[in-house]
């Protein structure tokens, strides 16, 4: 899944990183490497209709509605990125027009971790088929409509910077701090992150090697 490959040449390429954990990073670092480096997954209500969600959409194939053709549970990849993934759904349109349509059962949040997997699945998609992807869409059960992301040169090097993380994440085997904070509510991973615990944890040790130093124990408060 994230392993080095090499071209048929010898030269080594990239490390092939997932759409899915490009998203997993950019919503927390922490939630990236438990399910990386540990192998670590739990589920809650959210992920669990998630799943039935795409469930419904990822039985590969493709189909047909006017001038539209649809495929489901297409696999991507971009080799000069190192991306490698499965598209919910793409729309094939007469005009030439493609669009990668990724499905989530929760609110769309615009800016969130979301665009950055649909706009890794542009990206994957213009490499493949060699032709402009400029929009990708974002389908959401909560809000029952499609919600348009552009894919400008902004969205783009968050992808790419969110690869490298994620690449620099499997090289270090470091599993990042904990967020404690706002994200860990709707998070389906904190009884195993333990996020508040751990924070607590590292104030505390941080408190100690404060008292511990030349300058604060020479000038006691």
């Amino acid at each position: 899944m994230t392993t080095p490959h090499t071209s048929p040449g010898g030269e080594r390429q990239l490390t092939q990183i997932t759409l899915s954990a490009l998203e997993h990073h950019a919503y927390c670092p922490r939630q990236c490497g438990l399910i990386l480096l540990e192998d670590a997954f739990t589920d809650d209500a959210a992920t669990i209709r998630g799943t039935h969600l795409h469930q419904r959409v990822d039985t590969p194939g493709n189909k047909g509605r006017g001038t539209i053709r649809t495929l489901h549970a297409l696999p991507v990849w971009h080799d000069d990125y190192g991306l490698t993934g499965i598209c919910d759904t793409v729309e094939l349109h007469h005009d030439g027009r493609i669009l990668p349509i990724e499905h989530k059962s929760g609110r769309y949040i615009p800016g969130g971790p979301a665009d950055v997997q649909a706009a890794a699945q542009a990206l994957c998609l213009q490499s493949m088929f060699q032709r402009p992807v400029p929009e990708a869409a974002i389908f959401s059960a909560a809000d029952r409509r499609r919600h348009l992301i552009t894919i400008d040169d902004t969205l783009r090097s968050r992808v790419l910077h969110t690869a490298h993380a994620v690449r620099t994440l499997l090289d270090s085997s470091h599993l990042p701090a904990p967020a404690a904070d706002t994200r860990c509510r709707r998070c389906s991973m904190a009884t195993h992150c333990m996020p508040h615990a751990l924070a607590d944890t590292r104030r505390y040790q941080q408190a100690l090697t404060a008292l511990n130093t030349p300058d604060h124990q020479d000038n006691p408060a």
